[in-house]
């Protein structure tokens, strides 16, 4: 079986985990959308590119992003319909850019920086970035619960 190609991923999600209302997170089953699944939904949904435009963007073939996509959306509406959450971790990602988060806003940006040079926030201007990596968004595979379809 031929190893699975790293995808590029622009930026991490801001949140991580959807929960429909009412219903205790103990009794509610859990589904997992990866990171490059994030991304695929992200770059064909929200940003409406073209599949060979975003499969361009996450450096991966047009038929892989497509089924990545696929993937995703039965995920999704899985989720909806069967009022499942939904937690955004996992999958074969680097993030395409070096990501750095606001501490004060949470606002996520890439900066073109100079190594001994800091930057500041696009949103609040605030020079207190840290660099986000992306195994902070791996955590999953230590134990799933219940997330897969």
């Amino acid at each position: 079986m031929k190893p699975r190609k790293i995808r590029d991923v622009s930026f991490p999600p801001k949140v991580v985990f959807f929960k429909p209302q009412g219903i205790p997170l103990r009794e509610v089953e859990i589904v997992n959308l990866t990171v490059d699944e994030y991304e695929a939904v992200r770059l064909a949904d929200y940003e409406n590119l073209k599949h060979y435009e975003a499969a361009k963007k996450m450096n991966i073939s047009r038929p892989t992003f497509t089924r990545l996509l696929e993937s995703a959306h039965k995920k999704i509406s899985n989720s909806i319909v069967e009022g499942k959450a939904i937690r955004i971790e996992g999958g074969d990602f680097k993030f395409s850019d070096k990501i750095f988060q606001c501490k004060r806003c949470g606002q996520f940006q890439n900066i073109q920086k100079k190594e001994d040079e800091t930057g500041s926030c696009v949103n609040c201007s605030s020079d207190e970035l840290k660099e986000v990596f992306p195994d902070s968004f791996r955590r999953f595979r230590r134990g799933r619960q219940k997330e897969n379809l």
